[in-house]
């Protein structure tokens, strides 16, 4: 092989290797985006069902007030009316 030949197979290893390295190098940073982005995505949803989850707690636990409230007012006017139809009659 002739020294010019051997240089030139050369270049082109060294520039096939850089060009290897360059697509490593951001085939890793795409990499890192997409993790960056699924991290947030993830984070995002979990915060969103929380709170979703409170809001629904937060419902249930009105409904149980109003229905305790309403129960509380028919106990209370029943036991007045007994109290009375007991004293007057």
């Amino acid at each position: 092989m002739s020294a010019q030949t051997e240089q030139s197979s050369d270049m082109k290893m060294r520039q096939s290797l850089a060009e290897l390295e360059r697509a490593f190098v951001d085939e890793v940073s795409l990499d890192r985006h997409r993790r960056d982005s699924l991290k947030r995505t993830t984070e995002k949803r979990t915060l969103k069902r929380e709170t979703e989850k409170r809001n629904k707690r937060g419902s249930v636990r009105f409904a149980l007030l109003v229905l305790t409230l309403i129960l509380t007012a028919v106990i209370v006017t029943v036991v007045m009316f007994r109290t009375l139809y007991l004293l007057l009659g």
